[in-house]
């Protein structure tokens, strides 16, 4: 793990990116890596918030991680800004070798520089192995979380 980058996403990697978010029993249900056109769209306003981050982790020229980083500011906590980590992938090529953990760090890290006060992501219920792994990171699951489908 110790030639990995982590970069600012570029429009080129959308194609990366959509694969690995695709390259799990939930993703595969969810993502549709042949229409490209709908992720290009937002990645572009993603481009014009400030306040999103996505990136990848590259490895010898290859995409092999990614996640999105939120900073929001807020008035609750007496007026805490606070980060969410969304879509977190690593290629299926590298899990188990400590890239995920260096991503999550890279985050942290990332919400300190912004003044984050809080971290906070959310994980599919069913995605148990997941759970696991952000509690040995540290994160507590305090919370119930809910979705409205629109």
């Amino acid at each position: 793990m110790t030639n990995i980058d982590i970069r600012p996403a570029s429009r080129d990697d959308i194609p990366d990116i959509v694969a690995m978010l695709a390259d799990d029993a939930l993703g595969a249900t969810r993502e549709s890596p042949e229409d490209l056109s709908p992720y290009q769209s937002a990645y572009e306003r993603l481009q014009r918030d400030p306040n999103q981050l996505l990136v990848v982790a590259e490895s010898d020229g290859r995409v092999v991680g990614t996640l999105q980083l939120t900073i929001i500011p807020g008035l609750s906590r007496k007026g805490s800004t606070r980060s969410i980590i969304e879509g977190v992938r690593v290629h299926s090529s590298q899990r188990g070798h400590g890239l995920g953990a260096r991503l999550i760090e890279w985050a942290i890290e990332e919400s300190g520089r912004q003044g984050c006060q809080l971290v906070q992501l959310t994980s599919d219920s069913a995605r148990t192995d997941a759970h696991r792994f952000y509690e040995r990171l540290g994160f507590a699951g305090s919370h119930v979380g809910f979705k409205l489908q629109l």
